[in-house]
Protein backbone atom coordinates (compact mmCIF):
# COMPACT_ATOMS: atom_id res chain seq x y z
CA UNK A 1 0.00 0.00 0.00
CA UNK A 2 1.14 3.55 -0.64
CA UNK A 3 0.85 6.48 1.75
CA UNK A 4 -1.81 8.00 -0.54
CA UNK A 5 -4.11 5.04 0.12
CA UNK A 6 -6.77 6.17 2.68
CA UNK A 7 -6.53 2.76 4.38
CA UNK A 8 -2.72 2.75 4.60
CA UNK A 9 -1.11 1.99 7.94
CA UNK A 10 1.68 4.18 9.33
CA UNK A 11 4.11 1.48 10.42
CA UNK A 12 6.58 3.93 11.94
CA UNK A 13 4.04 6.13 13.72
CA UNK A 14 4.64 4.58 17.15
CA UNK A 15 0.99 3.52 17.35
CA UNK A 16 0.38 -0.23 17.40
CA UNK A 17 -0.86 -1.60 14.07
CA UNK A 18 -3.94 -3.21 15.59
CA UNK A 19 -4.93 0.12 17.15
CA UNK A 20 -4.61 1.88 13.80
CA UNK A 21 -6.71 -0.80 12.14
CA UNK A 22 -9.34 -0.62 14.90
CA UNK A 23 -9.53 3.16 14.37
CA UNK A 24 -9.96 2.76 10.60
CA UNK A 25 -12.56 0.04 11.02
CA UNK A 26 -14.46 2.15 13.55
CA UNK A 27 -14.40 5.10 11.15
CA UNK A 28 -15.44 2.91 8.21
CA UNK A 29 -18.37 1.47 10.14
CA UNK A 30 -19.52 4.95 11.19
CA UNK A 31 -19.23 6.21 7.61
CA UNK A 32 -21.02 3.18 6.14
CA UNK A 33 -18.05 2.09 4.02
CA UNK A 34 -17.37 -1.05 6.07
CA UNK A 35 -19.93 -3.61 7.11
CA UNK A 36 -22.67 -1.67 5.37
CA UNK A 37 -24.74 -4.85 5.10
CA UNK A 38 -24.29 -5.47 8.82
CA UNK A 39 -21.53 -8.05 8.40
CA UNK A 40 -17.76 -7.69 8.13
CA UNK A 41 -15.96 -9.10 5.09
CA UNK A 42 -13.94 -12.31 5.64
CA UNK A 43 -10.66 -12.01 7.55
CA UNK A 44 -8.58 -12.67 4.41
CA UNK A 45 -10.25 -9.78 2.59
CA UNK A 46 -9.76 -7.45 5.55
CA UNK A 47 -6.13 -8.51 5.98
CA UNK A 48 -5.47 -7.66 2.34
CA UNK A 49 -7.41 -4.40 2.63
CA UNK A 50 -5.25 -3.18 5.51
CA UNK A 51 -2.03 -4.93 4.52
CA UNK A 52 -1.52 -6.84 7.78
CA UNK A 53 -1.54 -10.44 8.95
CA UNK A 54 -4.60 -12.12 10.45
CA UNK A 55 -3.23 -12.07 13.99
CA UNK A 56 -3.00 -8.27 13.92
CA UNK A 57 -6.43 -8.01 12.33
CA UNK A 58 -7.96 -10.27 14.99
CA UNK A 59 -6.52 -8.06 17.74
CA UNK A 60 -8.29 -5.06 16.18
CA UNK A 61 -11.56 -6.95 15.86
CA UNK A 62 -11.31 -8.19 19.46
CA UNK A 63 -10.94 -4.59 20.66
CA UNK A 64 -14.04 -3.52 18.76
CA UNK A 65 -15.98 -6.49 20.10
CA UNK A 66 -15.03 -5.43 23.62
CA UNK A 67 -16.27 -1.90 22.90
CA UNK A 68 -19.58 -3.25 21.60
CA UNK A 69 -19.00 -1.95 18.07
CA UNK A 70 -18.87 -5.52 16.73
CA UNK A 71 -20.18 -8.91 17.82
CA UNK A 72 -18.69 -12.26 16.88
CA UNK A 73 -20.93 -15.27 16.28
CA UNK A 74 -19.28 -18.69 16.25
CA UNK A 75 -19.49 -20.24 12.82
CA UNK A 76 -21.29 -17.26 11.28
CA UNK A 77 -18.83 -14.38 11.26
CA UNK A 78 -18.46 -10.93 12.74
CA UNK A 79 -21.32 -8.45 12.65
CA UNK A 80 -21.77 -4.73 13.24
CA UNK A 81 -23.74 -4.18 16.43
CA UNK A 82 -27.06 -2.59 15.57
CA UNK A 83 -26.86 0.37 17.91
CA UNK A 84 -27.49 3.86 16.66
CA UNK A 85 -25.61 6.74 18.16
CA UNK A 86 -27.48 8.77 20.70
CA UNK A 87 -27.93 12.43 19.82
CA UNK A 88 -26.96 14.61 22.78
CA UNK A 89 -28.09 18.25 22.50
CA UNK A 90 -25.79 21.07 23.59
CA UNK A 91 -27.94 24.13 24.25
CA UNK A 92 -28.53 26.93 26.74
CA UNK A 93 -30.19 24.39 29.05
CA UNK A 94 -28.17 21.21 28.63
CA UNK A 95 -29.50 18.43 30.88
CA UNK A 96 -28.40 14.79 30.69
CA UNK A 97 -31.68 13.01 31.38
CA UNK A 98 -33.88 15.40 29.40
CA UNK A 99 -31.44 15.42 26.48
CA UNK A 100 -31.77 11.66 25.98
CA UNK A 101 -35.50 11.44 26.60
CA UNK A 102 -37.11 9.27 23.93
CA UNK A 103 -33.76 7.73 22.97
CA UNK A 104 -33.06 5.60 26.05
CA UNK A 105 -35.45 3.95 28.47
CA UNK A 106 -33.15 4.21 31.47
CA UNK A 107 -30.81 7.12 32.12
CA UNK A 108 -28.69 7.55 35.21
CA UNK A 109 -25.53 9.21 36.48
CA UNK A 110 -23.25 7.80 39.16
CA UNK A 111 -20.75 9.46 41.47
CA UNK A 112 -17.37 7.72 41.19
CA UNK A 113 -15.41 9.92 43.60
CA UNK A 114 -15.18 13.43 45.01
CA UNK A 115 -12.61 15.60 46.75
CA UNK A 116 -12.00 19.17 47.89
CA UNK A 117 -8.87 20.68 46.39
CA UNK A 118 -7.31 24.09 45.64
CA UNK A 119 -8.66 25.69 42.48
CA UNK A 120 -6.25 25.78 39.54
CA UNK A 121 -5.97 29.00 37.56
CA UNK A 122 -8.32 27.67 34.85
CA UNK A 123 -10.91 26.40 37.33
CA UNK A 124 -10.74 29.61 39.38
CA UNK A 125 -11.20 31.86 36.34
CA UNK A 126 -14.11 29.74 35.11
CA UNK A 127 -15.88 29.85 38.49
CA UNK A 128 -15.03 33.49 39.23
CA UNK A 129 -13.14 32.71 42.44
CA UNK A 130 -9.57 33.20 43.64
CA UNK A 131 -6.89 30.79 42.50
CA UNK A 132 -6.20 28.32 45.28
CA UNK A 133 -9.66 28.69 46.81
CA UNK A 134 -11.23 25.36 47.81
CA UNK A 135 -13.31 23.69 45.09
CA UNK A 136 -15.27 20.46 45.08
CA UNK A 137 -14.25 18.07 42.30
CA UNK A 138 -16.77 15.43 41.24
CA UNK A 139 -15.91 12.43 39.06
CA UNK A 140 -19.05 10.94 37.48
CA UNK A 141 -20.16 8.52 34.79
CA UNK A 142 -23.50 8.63 32.94
CA UNK A 143 -25.29 5.63 31.44
CA UNK A 144 -28.11 5.07 28.98
CA UNK A 145 -29.86 1.70 29.12
CA UNK A 146 -27.00 0.33 31.18
CA UNK A 147 -24.30 1.38 28.71
CA UNK A 148 -21.76 4.05 29.81
CA UNK A 149 -21.77 6.96 27.39
CA UNK A 150 -19.93 9.76 29.18
CA UNK A 151 -17.38 10.39 31.91
CA UNK A 152 -17.20 13.82 33.52
CA UNK A 153 -15.09 15.88 35.90
CA UNK A 154 -16.89 18.87 37.44
CA UNK A 155 -15.71 21.60 39.78
CA UNK A 156 -17.88 23.73 42.08
CA UNK A 157 -17.14 26.41 44.68
CA UNK A 158 -16.73 24.35 47.86
CA UNK A 159 -17.80 27.24 50.11
CA UNK A 160 -21.05 27.82 48.24
CA UNK A 161 -21.88 24.14 47.71
CA UNK A 162 -20.76 22.42 50.91
CA UNK A 163 -22.28 18.93 51.02
CA UNK A 164 -23.10 18.91 47.30
CA UNK A 165 -21.42 15.54 46.72
CA UNK A 166 -23.69 13.80 49.22
CA UNK A 167 -26.79 15.37 47.69
CA UNK A 168 -25.68 14.37 44.21
CA UNK A 169 -24.88 10.80 45.28
CA UNK A 170 -28.42 10.52 46.67
CA UNK A 171 -30.27 12.18 43.76
CA UNK A 172 -27.94 11.06 40.95
CA UNK A 173 -28.77 14.31 39.19
CA UNK A 174 -26.81 17.56 38.95
CA UNK A 175 -30.05 19.46 38.29
CA UNK A 176 -31.78 17.97 41.34
CA UNK A 177 -28.73 18.64 43.50
CA UNK A 178 -28.60 22.28 42.43
CA UNK A 179 -32.31 22.60 43.25
CA UNK A 180 -31.56 21.52 46.82
CA UNK A 181 -29.17 24.47 47.00
CA UNK A 182 -31.83 26.92 45.85
CA UNK A 183 -30.88 26.94 42.15
CA UNK A 184 -34.10 26.00 40.36
CA UNK A 185 -32.71 26.80 36.91
CA UNK A 186 -29.33 27.41 35.33
CA UNK A 187 -27.89 28.14 31.90
CA UNK A 188 -24.96 27.03 29.77
CA UNK A 189 -22.64 30.02 29.39
CA UNK A 190 -20.09 28.37 27.10
CA UNK A 191 -19.11 25.04 25.56
CA UNK A 192 -15.88 24.11 23.80
CA UNK A 193 -15.94 20.84 21.83
CA UNK A 194 -12.82 18.87 20.84
CA UNK A 195 -11.89 15.21 20.25
CA UNK A 196 -8.99 13.01 21.36
CA UNK A 197 -8.05 9.43 22.17
CA UNK A 198 -9.48 8.20 25.47
CA UNK A 199 -7.06 8.17 28.40
CA UNK A 200 -6.71 5.11 30.67
CA UNK A 201 -9.39 6.27 33.14
CA UNK A 202 -11.90 6.90 30.37
CA UNK A 203 -11.08 3.55 28.75
CA UNK A 204 -11.89 1.78 32.01
CA UNK A 205 -14.99 3.73 33.02
CA UNK A 206 -16.53 3.83 29.54
CA UNK A 207 -15.58 0.20 28.71
CA UNK A 208 -13.55 1.25 25.67
CA UNK A 209 -10.50 -0.28 24.03
CA UNK A 210 -7.14 1.50 23.53
CA UNK A 211 -7.35 3.84 20.56
CA UNK A 212 -11.01 4.72 21.07
CA UNK A 213 -12.00 8.32 20.40
CA UNK A 214 -13.87 10.52 22.87
CA UNK A 215 -15.64 13.80 22.20
CA UNK A 216 -14.70 16.32 24.87
CA UNK A 217 -16.86 19.24 26.02
CA UNK A 218 -15.47 21.88 28.35
CA UNK A 219 -18.34 23.93 29.73
CA UNK A 220 -19.36 26.61 32.22
CA UNK A 221 -22.85 26.73 33.73
CA UNK A 222 -24.23 29.85 35.44
CA UNK A 223 -27.27 30.57 37.58
CA UNK A 224 -30.04 32.89 36.39
CA UNK A 225 -28.15 35.88 37.81
CA UNK A 226 -25.14 34.93 35.68
CA UNK A 227 -22.91 33.69 38.52
CA UNK A 228 -20.78 30.66 37.53
CA UNK A 229 -21.82 27.54 39.43
CA UNK A 230 -20.08 24.71 37.58
CA UNK A 231 -17.03 24.16 35.40
CA UNK A 232 -16.82 20.74 33.77
CA UNK A 233 -15.02 18.54 31.28
CA UNK A 234 -17.12 15.70 29.86
CA UNK A 235 -15.82 12.89 27.65
CA UNK A 236 -18.37 11.14 25.41
CA UNK A 237 -17.71 7.79 23.69
CA UNK A 238 -17.64 8.93 20.06
CA UNK A 239 -19.05 5.70 18.64
CA UNK A 240 -22.07 5.91 20.98
CA UNK A 241 -22.91 9.61 21.02
CA UNK A 242 -23.08 12.49 18.57
CA UNK A 243 -23.24 16.05 19.85
CA UNK A 244 -25.97 18.28 18.46
CA UNK A 245 -25.20 21.99 18.91
CA UNK A 246 -28.45 23.94 19.27
CA UNK A 247 -29.04 27.66 19.54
Amino acid sequence: MTSSDPESIERRSGIALWRQIADRMRQGIAAGTLGEDGRLPPELALSERFGVNRHTLRSAIAALVKEGVLRAEQGRGTFVTDRRRLSYPISSRTRFSAGLEGQARERRSLLLSHAVEPASTTVAESLGIAAGAPVLRLETVSEADGRPISRATAWLDAARFAGFADVYAESRSITAAFARFGIADYLRKSTLVTARHADPADLADLSLSPGAIVLVTVAVNVDIEGRPIQFSETRFAADRVELSIQS
